[in-house]
């Protein structure tokens, strides 16, 4: 067979069983396309090395204990780097893994707060041995195919918006106005309307360079874009000396989120992997109770399992992987994996684990089958070894590769009947709440909701699948926990 691009040191043997594997000709795409994929979606993502010790190290346990940030940041790299390689060869789909976002902060939080954190980490185990059990049963799929096509179009253009907004933010593009500057609106561009600040330049300045690369459908275009952007940030930093988001405790609004773009002191070290099987599986019940623990179990289930099953269709449909009927092919053996994930991350203390929206960075460089994930997921592990050299990438330098995705995504609205409002009203709430409350599962259980009672309201309760009637009850439940939670203390 004909060498794919970029590879032509493989021997030809070996090209062709790792493209049998994978399906990478079947795909359309080549060795070359996945490698370039699994660096952009390490690029993409590679932030929540850090941002997830902030999240987790912030916050004390009920015996005020608070977790190492480094330590966090080691095993936050590992379960990221073991979970991404597992899921690309055996799910075979360029989807990566780390840390779920507000799922970490709901355990930082709220359930932190009440156990300790080997008793929180053991909750977030047992969420992840259900969400397993659910999808080896075939509930999880059966959930997955139940869901109309308008509504996955819906959910895949939420998605969309949602990771846009996360760029935009992240890069302080756009800014929450504090609650005592006088004034009613929410957010705003900025600081006082202008970009004010030399990361966001930078920003703005990736953006504009990686939107040039993909309308001109330059190869690698937002690896290329990426890279470009991190150098000129390095050089921005060494100029104006923008320094930190915090000095010494203190909001700096005109420095760098998270990382500093600035050359290392040093390559790395040897990673701490010490929290690895501090898990407690049976503390939370006898602290807090039976009926306490079972509720927080039951929001992270609920929260762990519509994100994966949104980012999933997301992803999918980027991907063009779905099948006539929307749905991803081998989908059990993805979603079992998947909620090893939930396991992984709380045996290691990292948090649950699961597919990264960032993700669809990789799949619009070209990225379609695991071996992007190998890839990706290889990054992660080196990354344990060398976190300061990685440090040199700042978030804002990442952040126009999301902007991009989100405006490519958004073209899936073109398959929603806008025209039918009782199939527009759902799918629009299912789109704006995503971005609007930073969440997938909210966006999704809204529209899930809506769309059963618009369905009912217009006579076509009988078209509803049995199963979209339970989840969307569940969700009910959901939305409402915080009232259930006080009535039942």
């Amino acid at each position: 067979m004909t060498q794919t691009a970029g590879a032509a040191s493989t021997p030809p043997a070996q090209i062709g069983a790792l493209d049998r594997y994978f399906k990478i000709s079947e795909r359309g795409s080549s060795v070359s396309r996945e490698i370039r994929g699994g660096l952009v979606s390490f690029f993409a993502m590679a932030y929540i090395i850090i941002l997830n010790p902030l999240i987790l190290g912030s916050g004390t346990d009920v015996e005020g204990n608070q977790l190492s940030i480094v330590e966090i940041a080691a095993v936050t790299a590992f379960t990221a780097g073991v979970m991404t390689i597992a899921f690309g060869a055996i799910a075979r789909y360029p989807f990566a893994f780390a840390t779920g976002l507000g799922i970490n902060s709901l355990v930082a939080v709220t359930i932190a707060q009440q156990v300790t954190w080997a008793e929180a980490m053991g909750l977030v185990v047992i969420e992840g041995i259900i969400i397993v059990i659910l999808a080896i049963t075939g509930f999880r799929t059966a959930v997955f195919n139940a869901v109309p096509p308008e509504l996955k179009a819906a959910i895949a253009v939420g998605i969309g918006l949602f990771i846009a907004m996360v760029g935009v933010v992240d890069s302080g593009f756009v800014r929450r106005i504090p609650d005592a500057a006088g004034t009613t609106v929410p957010v705003g561009l900025g600081i006082n309307g202008s970009i004010a600040s030399w990361p966001t330049f930078v920003f703005v300045f990736g953006l504009l360079l990686c939107g040039i690369l993909v309308a001109r459908r330059i190869r690698g275009g937002l690896f290329i874009g990426i890279v470009v952007t991190a150098i000129v940030s390095v050089i921005v930093e060494a100029i104006a000396n923008a320094g930190p988001s915090f000095v010494d405790g203190e909001p700096n609004p005109t420095g760098w989120s998270l990382a500093v773009p600035q050359l290392p002191d040093s390559l790395g070290g040897i990673p701490n992997l010490s929290l690895i099987g501090e898990a407690d599986l049976i503390g939370a019940f006898t602290r807090i109770g039976p009926l306490a623990a079972g509720l927080f179990v039951f929001t992270l289930l609920l929260a762990n399992f519509f994100d994966a099953m949104g980012t999933f269709t997301g992803l999918g449909k980027e991907a063009e992987l779905m099948d006539d009927k929307g749905n991803l092919p081998n989908m059990k053996a993805a979603l079992v994996v998947e909620g090893f994930g939930a396991v992984a991350g709380g045996l290691t203390s990292s948090s649950s684990n699961t597919v990264f929206l960032e993700s669809a960075s990789g799949i619009a460089e070209g990225a379609r089958t695991g071996l992007a994930n190998i890839v990706t997921g290889g990054l992660f592990l080196l990354a344990m070894f060398f976190t300061p050299l990685y440090e040199v990438v700042p978030v804002e330098a990442a952040a126009p590769a999301l902007v991009i995705v989100g405006a490519l995504m958004i073209s899936q609205i073109t398959q929603i009947d806008l025209t039918n409002f009782a199939v527009a009203l759902p799918a629009f709430l299912t789109i704006v709440a995503m971005p609007f409350t930073y969440s997938i599962a909210n966006g999704i259980g809204i529209g899930f909701i809506a769309w059963v009672v618009m369905a009912t309201a217009t006579g076509r309760a009988k078209t509803v699948h049995p199963i979209l009637w339970i989840v969307a009850i569940a969700f009910v439940v959901f939305f409402a926990i915080g009232p259930i939670t006080d009535v039942l203390a």
